[in-house]
């Protein structure tokens, strides 16, 4: 990362967020094809902030060449994130889900635009959310509005409970675990880029925000979970040495496989015919 390349992009980084403060875009084009010119890193991205002056600037200006060009640099600078160790590009099949353009995530679709509340529950949750979106750099990268997210995620699950109840509270907890979740960057780059809307994300499941390899483990256990059924009715031995501990019925078939080593003692599968019940001796 070049030490000029820096200093350049922090310094247009600093006059644009004046020029949002202000709500003064005048000359905003031109910081923007400067920055068009430089060549952009990750390191970069996280380093200067740059992504989240350009969103600002993009979110408060009038100006349709200005907005067309953040709205191209930010696009760009996401594809940074699709390299190795960046992250995943959103398959085609999620991209005609998407109710938000992927250029402007902190916008959310219409449905997911938040209403503000004084309830103290309500704001100490869109703000935990928030806090949540923000783990690691990649929200600075993608120049995601957080706390609009945040606020919006809230905003769909108080819609489905219409109070603040114990289920309320678990479902925005559930959020929160899965989004803080070092182990699982996919989920909540996901939604910083927009490819999960807030009204997706206030209702996904916990098999579906689980992680790659967490999803792996789980579909292993279900082929193992159907292979010790597989070996216990098909071509078994019928016996009534085994009791079911489930129906306490004694008509059951078993099957013997050399699952470990050969000096271990083999393992017994067996299948209740009376109740469906299955179980291993080992």
């Amino acid at each position: 990362m070049g030490k000029k390349e820096e200093e350049e992009i922090i310094r247009i980084a600093k006059k644009m967020d004046k020029m949002a403060q202000k709500k003064n875009g005048a000359g905003a084009l031109d910081l923007l094809k400067e920055l068009r010119s430089v060549p952009m890193t990750l390191e970069l991205l996280q380093s200067t902030r740059i992504g989240m002056s350009v969103n600002a600037i993009r979110k408060q200006s009038t100006d349709e060449e200005v907005t067309s060009l953040a709205k191209s640099l930010i696009k760009s600078w996401k594809k940074l994130l699709d390299e190795p160790g960046g992250g995943e590009k959103p398959s085609d099949e999620k991209r005609k889900e998407q109710t938000t353009p992927v250029v402007s995530p902190s916008q959310g679709s219409p449905e997911a635009k938040e209403e503000s509340t004084s309830d103290s529950i309500r704001l100490k949750c869109r703000e935990m959310l928030a806090n949540a979106l923000q783990t690691g750099d990649d929200y600075i990268a993608i120049g995601a509005d957080c706390e609009e997210l945040g606020a919006q995620i809230e905003e769909c699950i108080f819609q489905e409970f219409k109070n603040t109840d114990m289920k309320y509270k678990n479902r925005v907890r559930s959020r929160i675990s899965n989004l803080k979740d070092m182990k699982n960057p996919n989920l909540r780059r996901t939604v910083l880029c927009g490819s999960v809307t807030p009204e997706r994300m206030a209702k996904m499941t916990a098999e579906e925000m689980a992680s790659d390899e967490l999803k792996e483990m789980r579909k292993n256990l279900t082929k193992e979970a159907v292979r010790d059924h597989q070996m216990a009715t098909t071509g078994g031995t019928q016996t009534d040495l085994f009791t079911c501990g489930k129906c306490k019925g004694k008509s059951c078939t078993y099957t013997q496989v050399q699952t470990r080593s050969a000096d271990e003692p083999m393992t017994t599968f067996v299948f209740c015919n009376e109740c469906g019940n299955r179980w291993k001796f080992c």
